[in-house]
């Protein structure tokens, strides 16, 4: 996607990695801005199970079997007692490469 309807879907599209308990991943693009996802978070998380609908299927999720959950663009309207801020995830070659 090139031009200002790349910047209009970056804005308005949110996607969403989930990791599950078994070690695989499933990585979603969810149709709404980064502010509106980070609103409904919170009570997403506490629901059994989430249900996405897609073009050819609807998929549901049992949140109990998922450990982490990774949202892009970063949500920075999570503030609290839980959320650390300006954090960097260090990869296996930069660990190595500090040695």
């Amino acid at each position: 996607m090139k031009g200002s309807f790349a910047k209009y879907a970056q804005e308005n599209n949110t996607q969403v990695t989930f990791s599950y308990i078994e070690g695989h991943t499933e990585t979603f693009s969810i149709p709404m801005s980064p502010a509106e996802f980070a609103q409904q978070l919170p009570s997403l998380l506490q629901k059994r199970w989430l249900t996405l609908h897609l073009l050819d299927k609807t998929i549901c999720i049992a949140t109990e079997r998922v450990v982490k959950m990774e949202i892009k663009p970063p949500i920075t309207q999570l503030q609290g007692a839980s959320v650390l801020s300006d954090c960097q995830q260090i990869t296996a070659l930069q660990r190595s490469g500090a040695r």
